[in-house]
């Protein structure tokens, strides 16, 4: 098929002036400062977290000119049965770290990646493509069509929190139910959900590890030793924090994890209150962001679904998190999105806002205009217009209408 290069250029010229350049500025100065607490924590994960910056950048660039539009209806299912298979194999090549088999290390580079990250972006791509193509009624959602919609959520939940991974397993199983409250289920559903998950909550906690229920009962008792040194960081950080030297509790390795799970009490004893304050802000203004773009796209399920559930997921990540290091939820291994030292998560976000970006740049592009059509007709009235001519290239269409004539 002839390629219009014409068409490819205005492709391309499109998104420079559509792009959501305040959604960059939002998350660039988390990088910042993740990168200065890093860098401080340990030189070699600073360098090691620049490699994971730039391939996040290359996967965000890529991602934000992929016309998401045209090539969902077979990349979601693909994506999502492909992250499956990744599941299953953590079973049989999988790298076992802090006790925990989540990993698979890349041959040759000494790099790991975590599936269960993966798959967050495959259950929400998959989630958007079977509600645009099924939108909810105007009363939401009924049992049926909730109950299909779940099993794509439950499949990855179950396999991830085998692992075991339940943190992981939980921040997936609410944003995929996250995004399914945005877009609308009948309230009768939502009941009996909470119904069911009261009446199973005792059978289900008969069925965790014995490290996990220790974690409920530290959440509910004396606090950990991680939450206690954690408390001490952010206690010893004041208001305005203290220098580098000074913060012991990092530089004496009494604070566990410091680097992934516990930054965000690092940046308490650095930086202190303010710091704290300041980054809490950050988060909140940039869910609010994804979610008012949530709302202004109202009538298009791909980017409301992509923009709810990018939302959900920083909301659930960073309160988890939070929560966790002041001793108000039980420790889990969930990191600060897009702060904490690690490569997989980083790149799967990045990607994520590129696809967001992408969606809302060119969610016209590809659309028929209604009236070009009416005057085609008024031209030639004889000729009908197929839907498969819709997405021809303009050079195409030219061509088979002057061989028509």
């Amino acid at each position: 098929m002839d390629l219009d290069w014409k068409e490819v250029s205005n492709y391309f010229r499109t998104l420079p002036k559509k792009f959501d350049y305040l959604l960059i500025l939002q998350i660039i100065p988390l990088l910042v400062i993740s990168s200065i607490l890093v860098k401080e924590i340990n030189p070699a994960l600073f360098t090691k977290q620049m490699i994971y910056y730039t391939v996040g950048a290359i996967g965000f660039l890529v991602a934000v000119f992929i016309p998401w539009q045209k090539i969902l209806w077979w990349f979601a299912p693909v994506s999502y049965f492909l992250n499956l298979l990744l599941l299953l194999a953590v079973d049989v090549v999988g790298k076992t770290i802090l006790g925990a088999k989540r990993w698979i290390q890349i041959p040759g580079i000494g790099l790991t990646v975590q599936p269960s990250e993966f798959i967050k972006i495959s259950v929400v791509l998959m989630l958007a493509w079977l509600i645009h193509r099924n939108p909810p009624p105007k009363e939401g959602y009924g049992f049926i069509d909730f109950a299909k919609l779940s099993v794509v959520i439950l499949i990855p939940f179950l396999l991830i929190a085998k692992e075991p991974d339940l943190g992981t397993a939980l921040v997936l199983l609410m944003t995929g139910y996250g995004i399914l409250f945005l877009v609308g289920v009948r309230w009768r559903v939502w009941f009996t959900v909470f119904l069911l998950a009261a009446i199973s909550a005792p059978i289900l906690y008969n069925h965790l590890h014995d490290y996990q229920k220790k974690r409920i009962s530290d959440f509910l008792g004396k606090p950990s030793y991680h939450v206690q040194q954690a408390l001490i960081a952010i206690g010893s950080g004041g208001v305005d924090g203290k220098a580098k030297e000074e913060a012991t509790q990092t530089q004496l390795k009494f604070l566990p994890i410091s680097s992934s799970d516990f930054i965000f009490a690092y940046l308490g004893e650095r930086f202190g209150y303010k710091g704290m304050l300041a980054v809490i802000t950050l988060y909140i203004l940039l869910i609010i962001h994804l979610l008012a773009l949530s709302r202004i796209y109202e009538q298009d399920y791909l980017i409301k679904s992509v923009a709810g559930g990018l939302a959900f997921l920083i909301f659930i990540y960073m309160n988890v998190n939070m929560y966790m290091i002041i001793g108000m939820a039980p420790v889990v291994g969930v990191p600060l999105p897009m702060f904490s030292h690690g490569g997989t998560s980083f790149i799967i976000f990045a990607v994520f806002f590129g696809i967001l970006i992408n969606l809302i740049a060119f969610k016209s592009y590809f659309q028929y205009n209604s009236d070009a059509k009416i005057t085609l007709l008024e031209k030639d009235p004889l000729k009908k217009v197929g839907k498969e001519d819709l997405y021809l290239p303009k050079r195409i269409r030219e061509k088979q209408q002057k061989n028509s004539q």
